[in-house]
């Protein structure tokens, strides 16, 4: 897309560039005039300590006050603050709008990152009453978040954005790929990501089309996607939220289309909402998605919610929380379909090439050590390598227990003294994961020092537990397989 493509013109993106950088309307310009308190007041929406910080009215001041703390100024105070940019530029591009006897904002100009801007629709949260645009543009939600930290952080040739919106996920692709291309069904929203594009001095290649349309031939080292999963009828009203599929349709459309978006190796990560229908495991109909691809795929589930709730949350999203007729057909829809809950998680897939694609969907709701992107890349790192050993390299492999892996019991009193009702191998860090175990599988991983090959510590174990050692290694290998998979224990690599 070119420059009349944008929301500003060139010159006029590149005044709002100087006037930002000028007054150090960033993120640690922001914090550092503010101070703590305020920020922290900021970020829960108590903009009070903040508008006594900026009551002096100067540049920094006056555009907390406008993009920050949403509110109103005089004009002669925002044309100062956005000069060079002139304020008749910044009206005709929405950027500010007029307001009783002041300006206040008219988009959402949002320090991002160490010194990024990202363009986006004022929320409705921040005005009441008014309806969003059917093109309503999205500024950094929880969503968009969750993609960004789940999104795999090495570096690539070229990478794809799917339903980019504002240009947020394409800005954090720009610092590990050479080439980014990023689609959208709305030519508003690609306005948008045009000028954040241009605000950041970004070249991106912005293509207009619904989801794999616009790049269909071609492939992608990274392909992520934040689309509009949200499952329902298939009525479009907000095309940030509504695909216009029914269900839950958007994630499997993806997951089918994903071996042909990608390059040898490549990955695919993207959000989805899935629907959990009465009588049916939600596991294997997400499961089902990815039949016959061909891909090593890994799908977590990260919250469910209760159709009530849900139709709720995404009502009041878009303002229409107060329409009793629009909730009813919605829970009628669910209903009708027996749809008992709606979960969301991430997917990622990788094309391997390899014959015996490996395919987990799981229930990790806990909370994570961040970037999840890297939980990420190691999940599949575990992979290849469990492929490569095969039965034997298993067993000829040295392991260690994890740093800091835990194990805790529960334990009944009895007339013979404590009785172990239960142990539980607990991770402290990473993903966090717990998993109940017996005494085989604590022997095996008490006995992971790094020193002994496991098929020595199974001939030990063996003799202890009176049976074979061919009998114990063939138990034993599914159970180190997934403890390695997990990240119980490493392999030692020499």
């Amino acid at each position: 897309m070119d420059g009349h493509d944008m929301l500003l013109s060139p010159a006029g993106v590149e005044a709002l560039r100087t006037a930002l950088t000028r007054a150090a309307f960033t993120a640690n310009g922001i914090a550092t005039r503010l101070g703590p308190q305020a920020t922290g007041g900021v970020a829960r929406n108590d903009f009070r300590a903040a508008l006594r910080a900026t009551a002096d009215g100067d540049p920094l001041a006056t555009l907390i006050r406008v993009f920050i703390c949403e509110q109103t100024e005089p004009e002669a105070a925002v044309a100062a603050a956005l000069a060079p940019l002139s304020i008749d530029e910044a009206l005709a591009a929405g950027i500010v709008e007029r307001y009783g006897d002041g300006l206040r904002m008219g988009l959402d100009l949002e320090p991002y990152g160490d010194d990024w801007w990202v363009l986006a629709d004022v929320p409705a949260s921040a005005r009441p009453g008014r309806p969003l645009h059917t093109e309503h543009v999205l500024g950094i939600g929880g969503a968009t978040q969750t993609m960004i930290g789940a999104a795999v952080r090495q570096p690539v040739q070229s990478a794809l954005d799917l339903g980019t919106g504002s240009g947020v996920q394409a800005l954090h692709l720009s610092t590990h790929a050479r080439q980014v291309t990023a689609t959208d069904v709305s030519r508003r929203a690609l306005r948008f990501a045009a000028t954040t594009a241009a605000l950041n001095d970004q070249q991106w290649e912005l293509l207009r089309g619904d989801m794999v349309q616009p790049v269909a031939g071609r492939r992608f080292d990274l392909v992520v996607s934040n689309p509009p999963f949200v499952v329902g009828p298939g009525t479009t009203t907000h095309v940030y939220r509504d695909s216009g599929r029914v269900g839950d349709a958007i994630g499997a459309e993806l997951a089918a289309a994903a071996d042909g978006l990608l390059t040898e190796g490549g990955t695919m990560q993207y959000l989805a909402n899935w629907v959990h229908v009465a009588g049916e495991d939600w596991g294997e109909r997400v499961a089902g998605w990815f039949a016959g691809t061909g891909l090593d795929a890994w799908v977590i589930q990260r919250e469910v919610a209760d159709p009530m709730a849900y139709v709720n949350l995404w009502l009041t999203d878009v303002g229409e929380a107060a329409d009793p007729q629009r909730m009813a057909d919605w829970l009628d829809w669910f209903d009708a379909h027996k749809v008992e809950a709606i979960g969301f998680g991430i997917v990622s897939l990788r094309r391997g090439g390899h014959d015996d694609p490996v395919l987990r969907v799981e229930d990790l709701r806990q909370r994570v050590q961040a970037p999840m992107g890297d939980r990420v890349a190691t999940w599949f790192d575990r992979q290849d390598w469990l492929r490569q050993q095969g039965g034997d390299g298993l067993l000829d492999a040295r392991y260690r227990a994890a740093d800091g892996l835990q194990l805790r019991q529960e334990a009944t009193m009895g007339a013979d003294g404590w009785g172990v009702d239960r142990q539980v191998l607990t991770m402290p860090h990473g993903l966090r994961w717990t998993e109940e175990i017996d005494p085989l599988v604590l022997a095996l991983v008490g006995g992971a020092d790094g020193r002994l090959p496991l098929r020595d510590q199974i001939a030990l174990l063996a003799v202890a537990h009176d049976v074979t050692p061919d009998e114990l290694a063939e138990a034993a290998g599914p159970i180190v397989a997934h403890l390695v998979e997990r990240g119980f224990i490493e392999p030692v690599r020499s």
